[in-house]
Parts: structure tokens; sequence; C-alpha cells
């Protein structure tokens, strides 16, 4: 493939999307963007909008779309991934800054939408397994997969936990929740003529990843 793809992955909490995002960035030679490192980094930078997102974040609340699309504004200046393609992971979260993105693209537009399928069910019990670095929260283990030593990342040495909100009532409301905001994403990009693919998130990592690539490879052409 010639062209640097412009992609959206989209997927419940729990359905791999992280893992499969890093996987797809090296494959495609793409950058690869995740609402909290973006955060992180642009706070590390000392932008405006990275430094009010780090308080919010700081304070255990959720980042107000505006401070979320300027963060995702400053990254996609010219002369960063909007040329050379990207893959966008946990945003957009809602209709809103689906939006949004499309004004900052104008010009640039998505190559397509992937929706990363996977039934609840599988979310709830791969969520509730789930274990978590306190230093670095995007260091993930389970209980089927543990750190080397008992419970230290084996990253950067932190602690590894269960987050409070990894049981299954808080997972759950946490999938009503993105059922409800997320659904109307799929159908207004489908409405705006967006390749939208949905491929089965289900199975090992390499067979996940190579649906999607060959769901990507179809759509970009």
């Amino acid at each position: 493939m010639t062209v640097k793809p412009r992609l959206v992955l989209l997927g419940k909490q729990g359905a791999g999307k992280g893992t499969q995002a890093k996987s797809l960035a090296r494959h495609y030679d793409i950058a690869h963007l995740s609402t909290g490192d973006l955060f992180r980094a642009q706070a590390a930078a000392g932008t405006a909008f990275g430094l009010e997102a780090k308080r919010f974040m700081d304070d255990g609340e959720l980042v107000p779309d505006a401070i979320v699309m300027g963060v995702v504004e400053e990254c996609l200046a010219p002369g960063g991934p909007l040329a050379d393609g990207f893959i966008l992971d946990g945003f957009p979260r809602n209709k809103a800054q689906a939006v949004e993105l499309e004004r900052l693209l104008d010009g640039s537009p998505l190559h397509a939408i992937v929706h990363l399928d996977v039934p609840r069910e599988v979310v709830v019990e791969r969520l509730s397994e789930r274990r978590v670095c306190v230093k670095n929260g995007a260091h993930i283990y389970s209980v089927v997969k543990p750190p080397a030593v008992l419970w230290i990342c084996d990253e950067c040495g932190g602690e590894v936990v269960q987050r409070d909100d990894d049981n299954p009532d808080s997972i759950n409301k946490r999938l009503d929740t993105y059922e409800r905001d997320t659904r109307p994403i799929r159908e207004f990009y489908k409405a705006s003529g967006h390749k939208v693919v949905t491929v089965d998130g289900v199975g090992e990592n390499r067979v996940v990843f190579e649906r999607l690539t060959s769901a990507i490879d179809a759509a970009v052409v």
C-alpha cells in the first residue's frame, strides 16, 4: 500500500483497540494517536489545551469536548501526522467530536472507520481479569498473562493492580455509555459517505490483526 491511511478505530472498552492500533501503526508506518497519550504528550510540551486536559485528568474528571478537540487540533497541525497517516484510537467518543474532526480534516479526509467488534460478555470477562500498572496505565496485564515478577510491572517496576471500576457492574455501565455514544458515530460516518468496516475482534491477536489489515487494505484503494 502506497497510501498512508488516515484511520479511526472504534470498539468497546476491552476490545483490544490499543494493542491492535499499535500493531497497525507499525504495519502501515503511521502515527498511533490515542487520546490519553495525546493529553500526556501535549501537557509535557506545555501546550495550553494539553495543560487543561491534564488538570481534568489529575482531578479524575472527564476531559470536556472542547479541550479534547483542542488537543487533537494541536496534534494534527500542519507538519504533523495529517499528511503522513495516523490511526485514532479512542477518539472520537461521540458524534459531536466526529463532526468537529471532519472540520479539522477538511481536505485530508479519513480513509476508513474501522469498528472492532467484540461481544459484551467477552469484554466484561477481559476487563474483569485486567490488571494495570499504577505508574503507567498504558502497561496492561491480566490474571491470565501476569507480569514476570508477581504483580510488578515488567516495563517500569510499578505495582500492578486491579482498577476499582473493573468489576462487572461498573464495566456494564461503561459499556452502556459506549453503546449510547458510539452508535451515532458509526451512523454519522455512514451517512457522510465514509467507508465503515466492521471486523470480528475475537481470537488471537495475530488472527485479529490479519482481519484488520485485510479490511483496511480493501477499503483504502
